[in-house]
């Protein structure tokens, strides 16, 4: 029994790291122009990211949300003004780049600039992969045990993790192309920095020749 129940821990010791959970409360000051403040984390394209942010009160103040990605185009995923309370947004990664959940804090024109700071709290959850599945909904919907629903969160958290093994991979071919192609052109640059070295020679000597001929310094 013991070494049956073996495998079992350490599927459970893996399935802990590697779960994808930000849980983070931070006070975001209020201004005219406010600067943007996000919260980055890295996704894989198809994951599902629930972003589940809990809005302190604020008087005077608009706080705006947007989700974006690192790429260089900075694909916009969501944007919702004037949010309050607590809001639940879903979105499917698209590339393979972080995602970042960007607050704008603004403080409303008829709010005197009295020099007080104003700002807001916010409690931001950030689920993603298997931990965004709500398990509890696909337990209800299909009469699934509680055994049966802790395999099946099991499943999906191992079917992440084959996934990131797979990204690890073809990351890691990637980047062996990638050098390999490297090499190759600064090999050639180098044949081609020798070969011009030895023309430029050739040409001087039969340049400097041709003048000391025509000087009458050589026959």
């Amino acid at each position: 029994m013991g070494a049956r129940a073996l495998p079992l821990l350490l599927v459970a010791l893996l399935v802990c790291l590697s779960q994808s959970v930000l849980a983070i409360k931070f006070n975001i000051p209020a201004s005219r122009y406010p600067p943007a403040k996000c919260v980055w984390n890295a996704a894989h394209p198809g994951a599902l990211v629930i972003i589940t942010a809990n809005v302190g009160p604020g008087e005077g103040q608009r706080l705006d949300i947007e989700v974006i990605d690192s790429s260089e185009h900075k694909n916009v995923y969501l944007s919702k003004k004037d949010i309050n309370g607590e809001k639940r947004f879903a979105i499917t990664a698209h590339a393979e780049e972080d995602i970042g959940v960007c607050f704008r804090n603004y403080l409303d024109t008829s709010v005197p600039n009295d020099g007080k700071t104003r700002s807001r709290v916010i409690d931001l959850d950030v689920d993603i992969g298997a931990d965004a599945v709500d398990y509890n909904a696909i337990a209800n919907q299909e009469s699934l045990s509680a055994l049966e629903t802790e395999m099946r969160k099991l499943e999906g958290i191992v079917k992440e993790i084959v996934d990131e093994m797979e990204y690890l991979k073809a990351r890691e071919e990637r980047f062996q192309a990638t050098n390999m192609s490297t090499n190759r052109r600064v090999k050639n640059f180098a044949w081609f920095t020798i070969a011009s070295l030895i023309g430029l020679g050739v040409w001087q000597i039969f340049h400097l020749r041709a003048f000391f001929k025509r000087k009458y310094l050589i026959d």
